[in-house]
């Protein structure tokens, strides 16, 4: 119920009723959901400055560990950080628009926003844009 308050706590007017508020649910086990909590609360998210982000590496992670595990069933397919990464070097998005039609987790997104902020861009100069089939993703 914690989770689902802050949830919900978090939202704004555009976000109203996007993000999941079920992790009170009855088949969801309380004592591993909370060991997880626990887990990242109480590390650094950031080490060594802000060039190692352990939680995106955390959730890259799983997401990859997930779609290895799962396949490629339904027509889903997760896209490995490495070849996101090459494609944004190729396109180079300092100025106008990134739109990803299949974002899936907004890997590319991120990756767009990270280039321009490393390679001393203005972060202010694109518009980064994202969809996806799958409105759970």
């Amino acid at each position: 119920m914690v989770i689902d308050n802050a949830m919900r706590a978090i939202e704004n007017k555009r976000l109203k009723d996007i993000l999941p508020k079920n992790f009170a649910r009855q088949e969801l086990n309380k004592q591993r959901l909370g060991d997880v909590v626990d887990l990242f609360t109480n590390i650094k998210m950031a080490e060594h400055g802000d060039e190692k982000d352990i939680l995106g590496r955390t959730y890259e992670y799983c997401l990859s560990m997930f779609a290895e595990q799962e396949g490629k069933r339904g027509g889903e397919f997760f896209t490995p950080s490495c070849v996101v990464r090459t494609l944004v070097e190729v396109l180079q998005p300092f100025k106008g628009r990134v739109y990803d039609p299949c974002c899936g987790s907004g890997g590319m997104l991120v990756q767009s926003a990270k280039f321009v902020e490393s390679h001393s861009g203005n972060i202010n100069n694109i518009a980064i844009y994202g969809q996806d089939s799958n409105p759970t993703t």
